[in-house]
């Protein structure tokens, strides 16, 4: 991770509505996700691992159809 407290968005984001994601940052004991067009609207904590399988788990959907995910 980056630096403690440094939010930062994913290179996925894109332009022009680029600041429509999510952002994440490294709280040292927590991951923290937040809403990077309205981040004083709070943040989401997880431990470490807790996050680790949230994105190994978004990585095995990759490639399935939105009608994949919804069944």
């Amino acid at each position: 991770m980056d630096t403690p407290g440094i939010w930062r968005k994913s290179s996925y984001s894109g332009g022009g509505e680029g600041n429509a994601c999510v952002e994440m940052a490294n709280l040292r004991t927590h991951i923290a996700i937040r809403d990077s067009k309205h981040p004083a609207h709070g943040t989401l904590a997880f431990p470490p691992t807790a996050f680790a399988t949230f994105l190994n788990s978004l990585k095995s959907l990759k490639g399935l159809k939105t009608t994949e995910l919804s069944s």
